[in-house]
């Protein structure tokens, strides 16, 4: 794999490439997003600042996930290349967006269904990242042929010397491109409040629940990983928000059905 890029006298780390592809790609469909629902605001801005929240809390949530680590090598952690957990990511950055939806005056519910496409296709090309810096976010032991098994001899995390894994962060970025294609299709067409997020809320958190099954993480209770612990509680925090945006939608509650002038 290529975990740096030796462009003369600098060493150009891949996987802050990609992370800063997904960040320009972020916010160039949250950007056709707002223009498309005709909003008056800084969609790239927004986006940058999540992304900024979002890399502090995959940070930590990385830190308290694998205590060993930080035993291990200190603060350091904190701002070592590898080592970004997802859903501290997640957390913090749907906080930063909902701070800033409502500042903007377009409602922090309504500007994560604007932000629910960019963070899905964001979210599989930042796994490009991970693909190439081989930074041990792989699958288990295979004996497939490339390229359903592939050796990751030069990683940050190298894998042992013949032994093929499964190239799991391949599918999370084909998983997170065909759910950010069909929340875009859907963002376009009349729906409530609350029903964009809801479905990224139960797709993208199934589709993390599956692919912990042939990923390498520890499990920790119930035979089932943290990240699989996790995407089960966003898989149901999705269906949650799903149901009451429908009680609400069929209810008639004020404002419940309204998305940029549209009425589901």
């Amino acid at each position: 794999m290529l975990p740096y890029l030796h462009i003369w006298h600098l060493h150009v780390p891949t996987f802050g490439l990609m992370l800063w592809l997904a960040a320009v790609t972020g916010g160039f469909v949250m950007d056709r997003c707002f223009r498309r629902e005709r909003i008056e605001a800084d969609a790239v801005g927004m986006v940058a600042v999540a992304v900024v929240m979002g890399i502090v809390g995959a940070k930590l949530w990385h830190v308290l996930d694998t205590p060993s680590e930080f035993r291990e090598i200190g603060w350091r952690v904190l701002w070592d290349s590898a080592g970004f957990a997802w859903y501290g990511g997640l957390v913090f950055g749907i906080s930063a967006l909902i701070f800033q939806g409502w500042r903007a005056r377009i409602g922090g519910l309504r500007m994560l269904d604007l932000a629910a496409p960019a963070a899905a296709v964001g979210y599989g090309i930042g796994r490009i990242g991970c693909f190439l810096s081989g930074d041990g976010c792989y699958g288990i032991a295979t004996t497939l042929p490339f390229p359903w098994g592939m050796s990751f001899p030069n990683g940050i995390e190298p894998t042992p010397l013949g032994v093929r894994v499964l190239p799991t962060p391949l599918y999370e970025l084909a998983g997170g491109l065909l759910i950010g294609w069909w929340l875009w299709r859907r963002l376009g067409k009349p729906h409530t409040t609350g029903a964009i997020l809801g479905q990224y809320l139960v797709l993208t958190g199934l589709a993390r629940f599956l692919v912990e099954f042939i990923r390498r993480n520890p499990k920790v209770l119930w035979g089932l990983s943290n990240a699989q612990l996790a995407s089960a509680g966003t898989v149901v925090a999705g269906i949650a928000l799903l149901w009451w945006v429908a009680k609400r939608a069929a209810t008639g509650s004020a404002g419940a059905g309204k998305v940029a002038g549209k009425v589901a």
